[in-house]
């Protein structure tokens, strides 16, 4: 798909994969249409409703575009931001049958100032109570394997360190709190540069969980060969027992 970008050709064909494997999950998806200054943005949407004495929804989302081909090189986007988007169709099918209530969206138009995530969090059409975003999440390559390779940030999640150590019993994995222990890139990427940045202006409470930035992020070697498979699996395993427990 020349690396997924957004209004491309491959960008197009990957949402209609993202439609493919809903429907093939037996979700109905939705296509969200929206225009930025490159075309039109598709955020592929499914709604999972599991308990019907509420209204309210947690929304679990991935960004799906990448940088797509530039002066003739493709840049896959494997952990950014493929690695999440996996982990994200993992828990849609997971989830399937539980008795909460979701919202799964793969969101496009990311790279254009999270025009995807600045789409849905505008369409008012679920009520949502809380925002999970899965933002680069399959290396283990960042600055926190100088300690262990299988670690996990959680921005946000300070608040529910002790539900988020409880679904870790099996994982077992490190898991940090900030971005590399600096307050400023904490608060630059939590607050303003990935795509819960709209709902945590709308104070909807929000988590971002992430494996942090390589030296591969945004480069033509961002690869599948790059991404740890084993961690990549224990971290989605943490993040779904921590949602049937705690969402």
């Amino acid at each position: 798909m020349e690396g997924r970008a957004h209004a491309s050709r491959g960008g197009v064909e990957a949402s209609a994969y993202l439609v493919r494997r809903f429907a093939g999950m037996g979700y109905a998806p939705l296509i969200m249409a929206f225009r930025t200054d490159k075309g039109v943005g598709r955020n592929i949407v499914v709604v999972h409703r599991g308990d019907t004495r509420s209204d309210k929804y947690t929304l679990v989302c991935a960004y799906y575009d990448a940088l797509g081909c530039l002066g003739g090189a493709v840049y896959p986007g494997a952990d950014s931001n493929a690695s999440g988007v996996a982990v994200m169709l993992n828990l849609a099918e997971e989830l399937k049958g539980c008795g909460k209530n979701f919202v799964f969206a793969a969101l496009d138009a990311h790279s254009e100032a999270i025009a995807g995530a600045e789409a849905l969090a505008a369409a008012g059409d679920w009520k949502f109570s809380m925002v999970v975003n899965l933002d680069t999440i399959g290396s283990t390559l960042a600055p926190p394997n100088k300690y262990r390779p299988d670690f996990l940030i959680v921005l946000g999640g300070k608040k529910y360190e002790k539900s988020l150590e409880a679904a870790n019993q099996e994982s077992r994995l490190r898991l940090y709190y900030d971005y590399y222990r600096s307050a400023a890139f904490t608060d630059y990427f939590y607050k303003r540069a990935s795509d819960q940045a709209p709902f945590l202006r709308k104070g909807i409470p929000c988590l971002m969980f992430t494996s942090g930035i390589t030296m591969n992020t945004n480069k033509t070697t961002d690869s599948c060969n790059t991404l740890d498979y084993d961690i990549l699996s224990k971290r989605g395993l943490l993040i779904l027992k921590w949602l049937l427990a705690s969402a």
